[in-house]
């Protein structure tokens, strides 16, 4: 391992340490790595601190967490001592941002990583106010960033919050080095080669990490400088496209962006973890509860307590979503040995009762899928496998998937095994097994589904494939229903404010839920997260790629009525349904959506497509 002492393998205990008492039960007097998270410390492997943490502790490294520390107090950090080698830090599960605000930027009331889902237990940009606190804390120890709210934020970026382009978060927080993606390679060499003496200095090759350098480093692709992107939208766009055709783990080439006299220097992706790899990790002794000290549920942990992560990764490139991003385009699958062992232990959990509440992943419906000719994926830049068309090279089959569900729905312990992830409709004409095997065995009475828009522009901003695929998912979900006798509804996922979005727009798709029989339960306003490609042309106006100039919803009343439409069945939101079909110009539908008895002049009427009757879901 290269480190200047012998470390002795971990004494088994169930939870990693949190303060100097558990330290001292391990025989411990010194962490090698102060990991710090502003999530509460769950042991289970969804959530992202315990889970590096664990993989250094099976390295042999000395490792303790801190979760949710007090950063306003240097001595709340200073409770385990100094480490040895490094802090590691991380905002937590979600951007702190996204966490604490609403997409109207009001502040939220609640915190599901939090005990009890008290809100306000972690700081504004907590990644940055992490790392002041450590330095405070620590003077001259090595910080390292990760994390989501980190792995987003790796170059300036545009700031929904502070409505501005806002530095590389390497930058503002002062740290010295980023690791990006779910980085369990990146920071397993970084570890080992501090731990032989290495400065963190001299540490700017390793893949899946970002530096700062004094000059950009020869081959990289260099971005407009930060300067240059927060005074052009153009060259907002610019840097956007620059950074995206490089995200391949197997051709991407370094990002280098000027930030003042230094630069921000991005090494390409890590590369995949392969099915060994990601069994080892799931193989670490998680003890899959919260920490004993915590008194009040987390609702987070409440949600996965009983799930099972089959796969990470998704290459669905849908322009509003950050999970290509942060886990990568490449689906990356556990074996079912790995997954079935995982089960074995978690009927072994005290409030198991034989239910597993989902076998998923980003989309439960993509594992085992991926590229079937690996020269083609070498040189592949495309940003998503599905979108405009599914790519030819693309491996489709659901054999893999069937055989898994079908293994464990038969393990003796569990009694129900439901899918509860999401799924791709779009690819379910191409898994009938699959979807024979979901319908029949795997959906709780509903089944979550997430088109978006059933508008076909908005569809083509969006990545999404838009409104005939989906009719043909809903034709084949109620004849199959109806086949096996089984009362099962969708819940579709839609969303209001995206970019290229508009009234009219909207008018249309609460059309399509009334006349197919769907009642949206949840709506997602829009909110521009760092990162997203519907982000960059949320800022700009344009898309990057072909610079179409690109409608958005900025006001806060028109994104109201927008979200009001989906939700056109509830009584309360009758009054924004009807000013939104007032100025949208649609009078002709209120008795339609409204109920109201209205004549309209014939000369004002606007020709709607009628879709067929169908029976009513649930």
């Amino acid at each position: 391992m290269g480190s200047d002492r012998k470390h002795s393998p971990p004494v088994a205990a169930p939870f990693l340490p949190t303060n100097r008492a558990e330290m001292r039960s391990r025989g411990w007097e010194e962490l090698d790595v102060l990991f710090i998270s502003g999530d509460a410390y769950v042991d289970h492997p969804s959530f992202g601190t315990p889970l590096l943490a664990r993989l250094l502790e099976a390295e042999g490294y000395r490792v303790g967490i801190l979760a949710q520390p007090d950063w306003r107090n240097p001595e709340a950090l200073r409770g385990m001592g100094r480490p040895r080698l490094f802090a590691a830090i991380s905002a937590g599960a979600m951007d702190s941002m996204v966490n604490r605000y609403t997409a109207a930027k009001k502040v939220r009331n609640d915190d599901a990583y939090t005990p009890g889902g008290r809100a306000g237990m972690r700081p504004d940009r907590a990644t940055i106010a992490y790392t002041a606190a450590v330095k405070g804390a620590f003077k001259g120890l090595p910080t390292v960033i990760g994390g989501i709210e980190a792995s987003l934020r790796r170059l300036a970026h545009y700031d929904y919050w502070d409505d501005k382009v806002r530095r590389s978060v390497l930058v503002d927080s002062k740290a010295d080095l980023l690791l990006y993606g779910m980085a369990e390679n990146a920071l397993l060499e970084v570890t080992r080669r501090l731990a032989a003496g290495e400065s963190i200095a001299d540490i700017h090759d390793v893949r899946g990490t970002a530096c700062l350098a004094k000059a950009a480093p020869d081959g990289a692709v260099l971005l407009p400088a930060y300067e240059a992107v927060t005074a052009d939208l153009a060259a907002c766009n610019t840097a956007f496209r620059l950074a995206a055709h490089e995200t391949s783990p197997f051709n991407g080439k370094p990002l280098a962006q000027q930030h003042g006299e230094r630069w921000v220097v991005v090494n390409p992706p890590a590369l995949p973890l392969n099915e060994q790899e990601l069994d080892r990790i799931y193989a670490l002794p998680f003890v899959k509860q919260p920490h004993p000290a915590y008194a009040e549920p987390i609702p987070a942990y409440e949600q996965i307590k009983f799930s099972i992560t089959g796969h990470r990764g998704c290459f669905g490139g849908c322009a509003f979503c950050a999970i290509t991003h942060h886990q990568g385009k490449t689906i990356q699958s556990r074996s079912p040995e790995s997954v079935r062992t995982e089960i074995d232990q978690l009927t072994r959990h005290p409030e198991f009762r034989g239910t597993v509440s989902d076998v998923g992943g980003p989309t439960a419906n993509m594992y085992g899928l991926g590229c079937g000719d690996p020269a083609a994926q070498a040189a592949c830049r495309r940003q998503s496998c599905l979108y405009p068309e599914i790519c030819p090279q693309l491996r489709t089959a659901d054999q893999r998937a069937v055989r898994l569900l079908r293994d464990l729905r038969a393990h003796p312990a569990v009694k129900h095994l439901f899918v509860a992830s999401g799924v791709r409709f779009d690819l379910l004409a191409r898994q009938p097994d699959y979807f024979a095997d979901l319908l029949t065995h795997h959906v709780g009475g509903l089944l979550k589904v997430a088109p978006e828009t059933v508008s076909p522009k908005v569809a083509r901003i969006m990545r999404k494939p838009g409104p005939r695929v989906f009719e043909q998912f809903l034709d084949s979900f109620r004849e199959e229903s109806r086949a096996l006798a089984r009362r099962q509804a969708v819940i579709p996922y839609f969303i209001s404010g995206h970019p290229g979005c508009t009234l009219a727009d909207m008018v249309e798709v609460a059309l399509f839920l009334k006349r197919h029989n769907l009642r949206v339960e949840q709506v997602q306003e829009f909110t521009p997260t760092p990162g997203s490609l519907a982000t960059c042309i949320w800022h700009t106006g344009r898309d990057p790629f072909t610079d179409e100039v690109v409608y958005v919803p900025r006001d806060a009343r028109e994104r109201r009525l927008q979200k009001a439409l989906l939700l056109w069945h509830l009584p309360e939101q009758q009054a924004d349904v009807r000013e939104a079909l007032k100025k949208a110009g649609r009078t002709d539908l209120l008795g339609e959506l409204c109920g109201d008895q209205v004549a309209v002049p014939a000369s004002s009427r606007q020709p709607v497509r009628r879709q067929p009757r169908r029976k009513p879901s649930r």
